[in-house]
């Protein structure tokens, strides 16, 4: 047998195919580029700094950074960079062929969504902490990826230092997952953890966690919600090979809990806490982000300060959690690098990625109903201020009965200033849309002052 190369020898048994495979010459150095020189970028800096011989070790090649790229450069960072390093010509540094990886942690949609494609097309692989940008257009992202056979991670988009990505999409890879949920977001945890030890207010408790730069400014994507949706449509992904859209994705925050409702919590055997819910039922799946109630003694309730916390729950394996420090500087620096070394070392022994993105092919997505969120069934608490007048509590009742809602236990505690009094009713399992409606109705009593409050719960997440 002959080729253009000479005689091939012959090789025979199981083996034959492996003697025959081309191997790609191993690479002695992986070069780097890093766009966005933030407080995780400064983190990713010291790390491959700081463990150089231990990353060049463990990788058996050297890990260089090539170059860093920033809009702005004068400002001072936690860690220093040599000036030849330093750029403001993005795209120019990850066109570099001396860039074999580009990690993006410049935040945002654009111009990342550009940069991190941009990077693909040039067949440089991708490390990227941005959930945002996954979350509007992973699809886009990771399919382009996947075509041009480059390497895509994303582990510190979601928990920050907990590996729950690879956790995902390798390590339960046998298992049917039929839940994702928990604390994905460290700000609000923080919020509410701190209201129900110190019994304050959320304005006071994040007014201070903004001053301790625990809180953002403007604190939005964390408080409302919209932080930990992004998360939760990865995590969909990941655990169902479903896509779900952003906005399918029903978002609530955690700006109407009361430290009343703390209280009230405790007294009944819950802690409140935003978790980020999504459960497969084969024909349709739930996902969802919202204030929660679960008993005091689950493993989430004891998630406290800015941790986070995501439990999964698999048909073979049941449940099992993943905690650790969901932000800050090293936590998430630490997934990055460590993703960095993963597609590192894929560059080095194959010459592409061992695994797709998702750890399947993006085309092999399924197609799933969002349940909407008026359909999903919960127990819940309720939460009413009324004036202190006889029968103000059977009118209530009547309403919510009227809605085929059972109650399953009430609080009335004595009147506050003015005659008005805080009624607490437990319900037992309704449907979202029916207690809506009487919570509308209940609204427009007379004698009911503000808005109902209601926080669903949720004995058994998974």
């Amino acid at each position: 047998m002959k080729g253009r190369g000479g005689a091939v020898p012959r090789v025979k048994g199981r083996n034959a195919s492996a003697a025959l495979a081309v191997r790609p010459a191993r690479r002695d150095e992986i070069g780097v580029a890093l766009v966005g020189w933030g407080t995780i970028g400064s983190g990713v800096i010291k790390l491959l700094e700081d463990r150089r011989r231990e990353i060049d070790a463990r990788l058996g090649a050297r890990l260089r950074l090539v170059g860093v790229a920033d809009i702005d450069l004068k400002r001072k960072r936690e860690v220093e960079v040599s000036r030849a390093l330093l750029t403001s010509r993005t795209q120019e540094l990850i066109r570099d062929p001396k860039v074999d990886v580009v990690i993006e942690l410049m935040g945002g949609l654009e111009p990342a969504r550009t940069f991190v494609l941009d990077a693909i097309a040039h067949g440089k692989s991708i490390v990227t902490a941005n959930k945002a940008l996954l979350a509007h257009h992973g699809t886009e992202i990771l399919a382009a990826a996947e075509a041009r056979g480059v390497g895509c991670r994303f582990e510190a988009s979601v928990g920050g230092g907990i590996p729950i990505i690879r956790t995902l999409r390798e390590a339960l890879a046998a298992d049917r997952q039929t839940a994702v949920f928990g604390i994905v977001n460290g700000t609000s945890n923080y919020i509410l953890s701190t209201m129900a030890a110190a019994g304050r207010s959320f304005a006071e408790v994040l007014a201070d966690a903004q001053k301790a730069g625990l809180a953002e400014a403007d604190p939005t994507y964390d408080v409302d919600g919209i932080d930990a949706a992004h998360k939760l449509t990865l995590l969909v992904q990941l655990a169902f090979g479903v896509r779900v859209a952003l906005d399918a994705v029903h978002t609530e925050g955690i700006r109407d809990v009361d430290a009343s409702d703390m209280e009230y919590a405790r007294e009944l055997g819950y802690a409140i806490k935003l978790l980020a819910i999504a459960k497969d039922h084969g024909n349709a799946i739930e996902a969802r982000v919202h204030p929660t109630m679960i008993p005091a003694h689950d493993p989430l309730a004891a998630v406290s300060g800015a941790f986070n916390a995501v439990c999964v729950h698999g048909d073979a394996l049941g449940r099992s959690m993943y905690y650790g420090q969901g932000a800050g500087m090293m936590p998430t620096a630490t997934a990055v690098v460590a993703d960095v070394i993963d597609v590192a070392r894929d560059l080095r022994e194959l010459g592409r990625p061992r695994l797709a993105p998702l750890g399947y092919p993006i085309a092999r997505q399924r197609v799933a109903k969002v349940r909407p969120i008026g359909d999903v069934m919960s127990e819940f608490y309720l939460r009413v201020h009324a004036q202190d007048e006889p029968g103000v509590l059977g009118r209530i009742a009547s309403l919510l009965g009227q809605q085929k809602i059972s109650i399953a236990s009430v609080v009335q505690r004595a009147r506050s200033s003015g005659g008005v009094v805080p009624i607490v009713i437990r319900t037992h399992e309704t449907r979202e849309r029916d207690l809506r409606r009487a919570l509308d109705r209940v609204a427009k009593m007379p004698s009911v002052r503000g808005k109902p409050v209601a926080i669903r719960i949720e004995e058994n997440p998974g």
